[in-house]
Parts: C-alpha cells; sequence; structure tokens
C-alpha cells in the first residue's frame, strides 16, 4: 500500500491526533519540538484508517513505512493534482496574496466549484493540505504559495503544478531569509520559471515594469491602467477601493469594502482572472462588491467604544507604508497603532526608522504609538512601549481610547488583537 493509494481509498487526511478525522490517512510529521510518529498508533485508535510513518513501528496492517513522511505527503498531493487534471491557479507575491485569492474565489465560485487555499495554509506543508482537501468535483483551485527563503517557490510550484502563475508583487517580505529585494525578486520569480519551463500561462500586472518585463515573451494575459485585456482606473473618493474596469467594449464600475487604495489592483486582478474563465462581469462586480475582509486583514470591526481597522496579520515595509498612508489621509484625526515588523535582517533598522520619518512626514507623531523592540529603539517623540503588554498595562492606568478610528498594523508576532478587548 502506498501514501497515494490509502488516500484513494480514504479521500482525508490528518497531520493532528487531536483533531483525528475518522477513516483519514495520518501522515506523522515531524517538527521542531514534536514527532508524529510518537503518535502514529494513537491515530490508529482514535479512528484513522492508516499511518505514514518514517520510523520502525510494531507491525500493523495499517501503517505505511516510508523513507520521509514529508515527502510522502507532497508527492501525495502532486499525485492528487494530477488525478483531477483541472485548471490550477498559482499564485504568490510580498504582499496581497490572501486578499487577491479570497477575491478571486469569490469571482470564480459564482461559475464554478472552485477550492481555495485555506486561511494561511501556504508553505510546504500547508499547500499539500490544500490539494489534499480538494474533492473530486473540484472544477478550479486557487493555491496560495508563501516562502521566505530560496526555492521554496519553486517546490511549491512543482507540487501544485499551476496552469497559470501570478505574483502580485516584489517587496520587503522576508528580507533576511530571501537575502534583499534582489532575492525576493529571484525567489518569487521562480513561479515564473516554473511557468516557462512547462510552458504554462501567467497572468500579469502590465503597470509593474519588471513584471511585464520579465514575461515578454511568454504567453501571459492581463491588466493595467492602459495594457492588457482589461484596463482600469482609480475611481475611489474614499477610503475603499473602487475603480472602474473596461473589458472588450464593456465598462463597469466597482465599489469593494476594501480598505486601503492599494487594494485596486488587486480587484482588477480578480476581475481579469474571472473574465478569462468566462464568468459574466455582471457576476464579477456583484462577488467583489459583496466581498468583505476577514482574518485580520484591512478588516474594519466596530467594538465597544472604537472602530478599529485590524491589519495586523502580518506586516513588512511595503505594506505598513502604504497602510499608514491611507489610514493618514483619511483618518487625520485617527490613532496609528504601529507594531514591530519582522524577518528583516540587516535592513531591520533602517526599515523601521523609514517608517517612523514617513509618519512624522504625515503628521500623524501624535497620533500614533509604537511597538516593539525595533520600533522602541527608533528616535520618536511619542508614546512607544517594547511590547503589547506595557501598552496594555499604560491604558489601565491612563485609561484607553474612546470614540477613535484606530488603525492596528504590525507582524503577527506582536499580537496587537490583544489590544482589542481594551478598545
Amino acid at each position: 500500500m502506498t501514501p497515494f493509494a490509502a488516500f484513494l481509498e480514504c479521500g482525508m487526511v490528518t497531520t493532528d491526533t487531536r483533531n483525528i478525522i475518522p477513516g483519514s490517512v495520518f501522515f506523522a510529521l515531524k517538527g521542531t519540538n514534536f514527532n508524529g510518529n510518537d503518535f502514529a498508533l494513537e491515530a490508529l485508535t482514535q479512528g484513522a484508517r492508516y499511518a505514514v510513518v518514517d520510523e520502525t513501528m510494531d507491525q500493523d496492517i495499517r501503517i505505511i513505512q516510508v523513507s520521509d513522511v514529508l515527502e510522502a505527503l507532497q508527492s501525495c498531493a502532486k499525485s492528487w493534482r494530477n488525478h483531477l487534471n483541472i485548471p490550477v491557479f498559482g499564485l504568490t507575491g510580498s504582499n496581497g496574496k490572501t486578499t487577491n485569492k479570497e477575491l478571486m474565489h469569490a469571482v470564480l465560485s459564482t461559475k464554478y466549484k472552485t477550492h481555495a487555499t485555506f486561511g494561511n495554509l501556504n508553505n510546504h506543508v500547508g499547500v499539500p493540505l490544500t490539494i489534499l482537501s480538494m474533492s473530486k468535483d473540484t472544477e478550479i483551485a486557487i493555491i496560495e504559495m508563501g516562502a521566505n527563503h530560496q526555492l521554496e517557490i519553486a517546490l511549491l510550484a512543482g507540487i501544485s503544478q499551476p496552469t497559470i502563475g501570478y505574483i502580485t508583487n516584489y517587496g520587503k517580505a522576508h528580507m533576511e531569509g530571501f537575502g534583499g529585494l534582489e532575492g525576493i525578486i529571484k525567489g518569487k520569480s521562480e513561479l515564473y520559471d516554473f511557468a516557462f519551463e512547462h510552458q504554462t500561462q501567467v497572468m500579469v500586472n502590465f503597470d509593474d515594469s519588471l513584471q511585464s518585463e520579465k514575461t515578454k515573451d511568454h504567453n501571459r494575459f492581463g491588466f493595467g491602467h492602459s495594457k492588457g485585456g482589461v484596463t482600469w482606473k482609480s475611481t475611489s473618493d474614499n477610503e475603499f477601493a473602487s475603480i472602474q474596469l473596461e473589458t472588450k467594449g464593456n465598462s463597469t464600475s466597482i465599489k469593494s469594502q476594501l480598505s486601503g487604495h492599494f487594494n485596486e489592483s488587486n480587484l482588477a486582478a480578480a476581475a481579469t482572472l474571472g473574465l478569462h474563465f468566462d464568468v459574466p462581469l455582471k457576476d464579477i462586480k456583484t462577488a467583489l462588491e459583496a466581498y468583505v475582509p476577514l482574518m485580520n486583514r484591512v478588516e474594519w470591526r466596530k467594538t465597544q467604544y472604537n472602530a478599529v481597522l485590524m491589519d495586523a496579520y502580518n506586516a513588512n515595509p511595503t505594506s505598513m507604508s502604504l497602510s499608514i498612508q491611507n489610514f493618514g489621509k483619511w483618518h487625520t484625526s485617527g490613532l496609528m497603532i504601529l507594531g514591530d515588523m519582522y524577518e528583516l535582517g540587516k535592513a531591520s533598522k533602517v526599515e523601521h526608522e523609514a517608517i517612523v520619518r514617513e509618519v512624522i512626514s504625515l503628521d500623524m507623531a501624535q497620533n500614533c504609538i509604537l511597538i516593539g523592540e525595533h520600533f522602541y529603539d527608533c528616535d520618536f517623540e511619542g508614546l512607544k512601549f517594547k511590547t503589547t503588554k506595557h501598552l496594555i498595562d499604560f491604558w489601565q492606568k491612563k485609561g484607553a481610547p474612546r470614540d477613535a478610528s484606530i488603525l492596528l498594523k504590525g507582524s503577527r508576532g506582536i499580537a496587537l488583537e490583544r489590544l482589542l478587548p481594551h478598545l
């Protein structure tokens, strides 16, 4: 019995004995602080039909021995993806991956049975699990690929075998692992390398001159202000992204519920993909206008005392700058609470200081609170704290803001969501 044969029999996989699905295949993955092999027999006791392991076990016909469980999981996912033989849209980029994925899922789901990456399962484990959770009747898949070092996108593309690839942008994210901006461009472009080698398509934002140049001799389609099968212009007259879309003589306006003009190109991307798959323009408009952001990504929340813009799932210099520019433009009397940006390596000090200078240039210094060791070391005359808890302690003594519009933006590790109960 091979892992893939077991999967075909069961149709489900699991990797955590705390959430065993009866009749599933358990893959005994290893981590820094755990060894799934130690729980294989427990998984079978709890209802798993098979257990895939890479250490010697007591003989049991339900145990499938392999040389490496992670590689077996990835191979199983690739086999299932090829077995389904459906269009797969693979996307990566420094910013906006999840928002793009959710918008595209909303659009394509109006016509097709569409499967998309759940949450942020976009790494070497998450991508295989996403693929293996696709049902037999899936018609189109959207696979989000995240990376923080070279060759990771190449691995994920090899597993998911995208028929269309899209890079949202090249930004200053995970600079430490990639070795700077040039390393980021090289690493993210591994998705293009896969497309070129396998002669598949790419979707391109033609307003990005670098991406336009990289794909000029390839099978591509895309969008832009003046170039591409879909053209668009900004019509935003408040903080929420709105665009006017033009394609093949047809025009429509899209007024979204996404805060931030940086989301305008994301709307155009989702519409372009929908049109590529013959989704009617009216259905694209309806889907994009109905989409409400979740998962702490530009998500407005009404708390007991304030209106809070949660954008605290992740942060890097590019996304941080865009967020504070948009918030500073539309909420001049609002409060920005900014947390450290992680994984910047040697550029960390320079990038945090640049954000502080931008806050000052927007005349928002007195309306800004900084949190984290990196921001704490910056020259800033406003309030700053080393941890989120230190700010909570301050508020418990001095009182938290009331009747304010508040932006929470920072890397996940800062845990800015812990501030919500006090707001």
